[in-house]
């Protein structure tokens, strides 16, 4: 059966009688309420509204009015390879793309993750994704990202790394300068920042890239607080080399100190947090409790596809039951009683939405439903589930009730890119054969006894390694004694 076509293109269209979840400052909740949306921006919100001639008109009675999910990290070149990694620690992860097979992904395989990864995100009401895309061993990789991304009918914003050298000398290159030049055109719909991750090595090896960014006048997003990986000696780099700004993006955050938090929220940078993997990985515990504390800005990330879910939904649940396990364990080991939750569900839809705009820079035009916002905006009515009704919780039901089956409508910059619960103009046959070719090249490249022994790997104890980036020999002395 053939995905629905776009025949509304250019049209106002009006989201009609919904509860709509403002996420404004005020955080209103509005009942009965339309959405209209005239080109780009959302025009008007208000009950039982006056729309023009030709208006798209979608039913949402008893429907839940929505931002735009964002994702701030997510390594969409991994998409292809769904589910393979289930069982994989990060060490596991680590060998496995960083030291062994990574290197074998061609650009074309890295568009085919891409490409599935993006239409899963727009699918699941997620309207903005960073494509944290360490993968790109050339430019010609990083060119097929792009198209890929460019396909696809989404906002996103291309993190551009490389695992397999060093940041130093894959920002210093002619090509790199080149590819920036050619493709990141700060077009709406394409952002662009510089993805690297700080080892702690006192040398500071990775000081050259950030100069780069700097120069450029993009934003550095890094993998921090990383056990066995990053910690507290590259935060501390950072910090003493002035490279921690407000636009600096530290993903995961689990494994640091007091120290750490104090220099984030001081420079005014913010989380991502990614607690499915962080609760299964190993990176540490999901860290929301501690950017709490110290006032750090929070969004809300997936990873990566290889292990888990795709969707905020889960990011969500996952993070309202990781931090209040904590505030409960603390109470319990002192022989108290927590009576009332710390973290509510509508904080955490907060984060899943303005959390990233703001994140992102963005929050002026992203993550709320405001009159003269972009109107990236999604619909969750699911009229054949019992799970739909009653709606009497607006963000306790998008927190613990809701998944991506229930994204009935998804707008991008006022085009309609999902309608009743399909992806419109989506020809997922062809995906499926693009990504069948790139799994078909993997496997081949390992030969099937490595292919399968891949799902559920021993790993060697010459590559139990506090430190995955070959680029430099230094290991820290918090992880295993060196």
């Amino acid at each position: 059966m053939t995905q629905p076509t776009d025949d509304t293109s250019g049209r106002p269209v009006v989201l009609r009688g919904g509860t709509v979840l403002t996420l404004d400052a005020t955080r209103q909740v509005l009942t009965g309420h339309d959405v209209l949306i005239v080109g780009d921006k959302i025009a008007a919100i208000g009950p039982a509204l006056e729309v023009p001639e030709g208006t798209v008109e979608i039913d949402a009675t008893g429907g839940i009015v929505m931002p735009g999910m964002i994702d701030t990290h997510r390594h969409l070149w991994q998409t292809a390879m769904r589910g393979y990694g289930a069982d994989w620690t990060l060490t596991q992860y680590f060998v496995w793309y960083y030291l062994e097979w990574g290197k074998v992904f061609r650009p074309e395989d890295i568009y085919a993750g891409n490409l599935l990864g993006a239409l899963e995100a727009l699918d699941a009401g997620v309207t903005t994704t960073v494509d944290w895309s360490h993968g790109l061993q050339t430019t010609q990789h990083a060119d097929a990202a792009v198209d890929a991304l460019q396909a696809v009918p989404g906002r996103f914003a291309l993190a551009y790394g490389n695992i397999q050298d060093s940041p130093a000398t894959w920002t210093g290159t002619p090509e790199f300068r080149d590819f920036v030049s050619r493709r990141m055109t700060g077009g709406d719909l394409l952002g662009f920042q510089i993805a690297f991750d700080v080892t702690g090595d006192p040398a500071f090896p990775e000081k050259p890239a950030f100069e780069v960014a700097r120069e450029l006048g993009v934003p550095v997003t890094t993998h921090a607080g990383v056990w066995g990986a990053t910690g507290d000696d590259g935060i501390k780099l950072m910090h003493d080399n002035g490279f921690m700004t407000p636009e600096t993006i530290y993903v995961h955050s689990a494994s640091l100190s007091a120290d750490s938090y104090h220099r984030i929220a001081a420079t005014g940078g913010s989380a991502s947090v990614s607690t499915e993997s962080e609760q299964s990985a190993g990176q540490g515990y999901p860290p929301t409790w501690a950017l709490r504390t110290y006032g750090i800005p929070v969004s809300l990330s997936m990873d990566t596809s290889v292990w888990w879910s795709g969707d905020l939904f889960s990011a969500m649940r996952a993070t309202l039951g990781a931090d209040r396990s904590r505030e409960h364990l603390e109470a319990h080991a002192k022989g108290e009683t927590v009576t009332h939750a710390s973290l509510r569900a509508e904080q955490v839809v907060e984060w899943a939405t303005r959390g990233g705009a703001k994140a992102l820079g963005r929050e002026s035009e992203l993550g709320s439903i405001e009159i003269g916002k972009k109107a990236d905006v999604v619909l969750l009515k699911n009229d054949h589930s019992p799970v739909s009704f009653p709606l009497l919780n607006p963000y306790g039901h998008v927190v613990f009730q809701a998944q991506r089956g229930d994204v009935h409508t998804v707008l991008v910059n006022g085009r309609i890119v999902k309608r009743d619960g399909r992806l419109v103009g989506a020809d997922l046959a062809a995906v499926r054969r693009t990504v069948e070719q790139t799994v078909d090249h993997l496997r081949g490249q390992l030969g099937e006894t490595a292919w399968q022994q891949g799902m559920n790997p021993e790993v060697p104890e010459t590559k139990v390694l506090d430190n995955p980036y070959t680029y430099t020999d230094y290991q820290s002395g918090r992880t295993h004694g060196h």
